[in-house]
């Protein structure tokens, strides 16, 4: 196990945005490009992480990754399996740590021939440094390991550990899929600004404006977000006729289904891409 996080040498199979947020979050902790490594086919991406970031990027995997002490697994699960047969024989010595969705651990041990295995499902606010990564570690992970591993992704933002692998294909439904929620929500808030009269550019700034403050004051506050809710929407008011009418619409119950859709498939990537 690393004694030192400046005596660390990580790799990365995979350079796409999630790969590289956990790569500019590194540097800007102290990383050093030379303790970085990417396993990255695509040309242009390969050049733009060079360029971006000053490290080494190889076109597939070799020897240079024998002596790699951690493993980050950004791939897309319908590739792992593929992406894990070259790197197989260079893998021995690291710990592994996988940001694929739905891929699960017993997988992923298989194809690596180990247990050292942490499972982890982020989102993309990551790429601002405001990132929700919730963990999964098989018993073979020692707490050293599993420091490690907080330490990585806390450069992106915040995490939780799981006690059950199960749980995160609900975090996948909740979090890791949650930001096109967010997104969808000011797609329509924004559509009913234009409606009544602003510009799309003034029903977007209140739009994300809204959704930025309001999360702040539920992350600030020990009371529910029904408590919340409740304190905004005053009987007869404005706001009471705009939830009475998601209400009748059925909205939050159809948003709640939406979210039982993502974690079932979250659940049918891990059957359909993680056979052994």
């Amino acid at each position: 196990m690393i004694s030192a996080i400046d005596s660390l040498h990580i790799a990365f199979i995979g350079g796409g945005n999630m790969a590289s947020a956990i790569i500019g979050g590194l540097l800007k902790q102290g990383l050093r490009p030379h303790q970085i490594q990417v396993v990255e086919p695509f040309a242009e991406t390969a050049l733009k992480l060079r360029e971006q970031f000053g490290i080494t990027v190889l076109p597939d995997a070799s020897k240079a990754l024998a002596q790699v002490d951690l493993m980050v697994w950004a791939v897309k699960p319908q590739v792992f399996k593929e992406a894990a047969e070259p790197v197989l024989p260079f893998a021995s010595k690291a710990l592994h740590l996988s940001v694929a969705a739905g891929i699960r651990t017993d997988s992923i041990a298989a194809w690596l021939r180990t247990t050292r295995v942490v499972r982890c499902m982020p989102n993309t606010p990551a790429l601002v440094g405001k990132g929700m990564t919730a963990l999964f570690a098989l018993a073979q992970v020692s707490d050293p390991e599993k420091s490690l591993v907080e330490h990585i992704i806390r450069t992106t933002g915040e995490f939780m550990w799981v006690n059950a692998e199960k749980q995160l294909d609900a975090v996948t439904a909740l979090s890791g899929s949650g930001p096109a929620y967010v997104f969808y929500f000011l797609e329509a808030m924004t559509q009913a600004g234009v409606v009544m009269g602003l510009s799309s550019e003034q029903a977007y700034r209140l739009a994300v404006a809204t959704f930025a403050g309001a999360s702040e004051l539920a992350r600030a506050s020990d009371e529910s977000a029904e408590v919340l809710r409740q304190r905004v929407t005053s009987k007869g008011g404005t706001t009471y006729a705009a939830i009475t009418s998601m209400e009748t619409a059925g909205v939050k119950s159809a948003f709640i289904t939406a979210m039982q859709a993502a974690e079932q498939r979250a659940h049918e990537l891990g059957d359909e891409f993680g056979k052994v």
